[in-house]
């Protein structure tokens, strides 16, 4: 066929305008309208076998790239049938008689153009007499949505302004650098992320279930936390989504889906921040404000890559956030830099409350007998490169005891108070949770107040005993157990990763110390597949990607901006 000239092709279900560059090879579009009809009708078999089985092969969209027929085949497999689309126009760009490009265009039943590019091959030599053609890259436009509804509840250009220079809130848009507002508005043209925990004036708290935002009424003031960023001069980019209640560290939720981590794509996105975290890390804001009970700033930062810090326990006024333990509730920020990170913690901790800390590091090996092979050697890797770097003197080994019963104390008081908080909604509003949220909640209806008391004494001990043992000191351990887990991971598997995170987590909890997450480790992508995986199942090409992992900061209490300086400086 002449270059440019149209030719009419069966492509899905319509005759599409089609034009071809090149000599057209034999059964290209055939092979191209078999994958928009198996697409259409979810045929996993026939989708799987359309993209070449190597280690190699590609696919991209707007939540990131996958690489390996493995990867894509679980994408697959996750996200069901896809949207019905309609091939509309189609463009071939012959590169020799056994490779092609095709770009096409779609418009899928819901509205809007969606764009479709792949590079095709024919099979190898070995595989004849059949050779098929076979996708080895695509890259996949979708129409753009108003709002990612797993990200965000609701958004505002901006929802909320900050405050100017003069004092007011609006409209107007934020004075440039160099502007009065630098000294008196410091977070003046940063947009704020709020976890929908906190009070928003005019909007009501959903906290991740439907059922409870539809019986919420709007609040009239806004949370103290919320405020305190939007005197900074911050503008509030808009509500994001949590897990539910914020009983959870997975970033999994039943009624909106998993907010997408743009750092691994395919896995999870750390919870219950999750939303704010997702929305920080594609760009859409560039300041979190979230909680951290068990881990929920940490964690998500972990799995993303970004910078987060729980505070101590009781610095961030928490007036207008929905509880969930308020022996253990804090309030933090998650950034993708830790200029930023510093500059808003400095505008929500009172100075006059702030003590310093000396960079003097402790490690407890007993700590890393959960995590996962590939965090442990990153962990210990990053520890002995800092110590030959000269940066920081070898930390020392300490031992903070049994860690495991210092988790079940944990576990107990936040279960009891947990179900103290909503137990009373759940009561009313039965089947209304996932399930492991709903299990976690029913462990807590069944701890005595007896029990919580005997829980809450033993902390009490327990938080004394580890002081003791840091004497002022920094401990640093992994911020999370393993990588995000991936999204094909099993409930089981997943609850697995939550446990062993949150031995690591709740150290800071019972501490009512500050922690904070820096984007240090990384780890082979592979090990995403089940949390803690096993990086030689990697295969070849695909252990050179990496997933980040947090390396956690733990300080004194009240140590939060002192510490936050120490973490900037540890070396990368």
């Amino acid at each position: 066929m002449a270059d440019g000239v149209p030719e009419e092709a069966r492509v899905g279900s319509d005759a599409t305008p089609t034009t071809v560059e090149g000599d057209l090879p034999d059964g290209l579009l055939a092979a191209f309208d078999a994958y928009e009809r198996a697409l259409a009708a979810d045929d996993q078999p026939a989708l799987a076998a359309a993209f070449e089985p190597t280690a190699t092969v590609m696919r991209a969209d707007a939540g990131g790239l996958l690489v390996g027929h493995d990867a894509i085949t679980a994408f697959r497999g996750r996200r069901g049938s896809g949207p019905l689309r309609r091939v509309v126009e189609c463009h071939v760009r012959v590169l020799d008689g056994d490779a092609a490009l095709i770009v096409s265009v779609n418009a899928p039943a819901g509205g809007g153009r969606g764009v479709v590019t792949q590079l095709w091959r024919r099979a190898p030599f070995a595989e004849a007499p059949l050779r098929p053609w076979r996708i080895a890259s695509a890259q996949v436009q979708a129409p753009p949505p108003a709002i990612d509804r797993r990200v965000w509840r609701v958004v505002g250009e901006p929802l909320v302004s900050g405050a100017r220079g003069d004092g007011s809130t609006g409209t107007a848009p934020p004075a440039g650098p160099g502007s009065a507002d630098d000294a008196t508005r410091p977070l003046s043209g940063e947009t704020v992320a709020v976890k929908d925990l906190f009070a928003v004036a005019g909007h009501a708290i959903g906290a991740g279930v439907p059922a409870y935002l539809a019986g919420a009424t709007p609040e009239t003031r806004h949370a103290a936390a919320v405020q305190r960023l939007v005197d900074a001069g911050a503008d509030l980019r808009g509500i994001a989504r949590t897990d539910e209640f914020a009983y959870s560290i997975a970033g999994r939720n039943s009624a909106y889906g998993t907010p997408p981590n743009p750092a691994v794509p395919g896995a999870i996105s750390g919870g219950s921040t999750s939303g704010p975290a997702t929305a920080v890390a594609l760009g859409q804001a560039s300041i979190a404000l979230g909680t951290d009970t068990g881990g929920s700033l940490r964690v998500p930062a972990s799995y993303q890559g970004l910078w987060g810090i729980r505070t101590t326990h009781g610095a961030v006024d928490r007036t207008g956030l929905l509880p969930l333990a308020p022996t253990f509730d804090t309030v933090g920020w998650l950034t993708r830099d830790v200029d930023t990170l510093r500059r808003t913690a400095a505008t929500s901790l009172p100075r006059a409350e702030q003590r310093g800390v000396e960079p003097s590091f402790v490690v407890d090996p007993t700590l890393l007998a959960p995590v996962s092979p590939e965090v442990r050697a990153a962990f210990t890797s990053a520890v002995d490169e800092a110590v030959a770097s000269g940066a920081v003197a070898r930390p020392e080994e300490v031992a903070l005891g049994d860690v495991a019963h210092l988790f079940e104390l944990f576990r107990v008081r936040q279960a009891f108070e947990a179900w103290r908080s909503d137990g009373a909604w759940i009561t009313a509003h039965p089947g209304e949770l996932a399930p492991d949220v709903a299990a976690r909640f029913a462990f807590g209806s069944t701890i005595s107040p007896q029990q919580a008391e005997e829980a809450r004494v033993a902390l009490e001990h327990e938080r004394h005993r580890l002081e003791s043992t840091l004497a002022g000191r920094v401990l640093l351990l992994p911020s999370a157990s393993s990588a995000a887990p991936s999204l094909s991971a099993t409930a089981a598997e997943v609850d697995a990763v939550r446990s062993a995170t949150l031995g690591l987590t709740c150290v800071a909890g019972v501490l009512g110390a500050p922690a904070v997450s820096a984007p240090v480790l990384h780890v082979p992508v592979e090990a995403t597949r089940q949390g803690q995986g096993d990086a030689s199942r990697a295969p070849d090409g695909a252990s050179r990607r990496r997933a980040p992992v947090g390396l956690c900061f733990v300080g004194p209490r009240g140590s939060d901006l002192a510490l936050l300086g120490v973490a900037a400086a540890w070396p990368s």
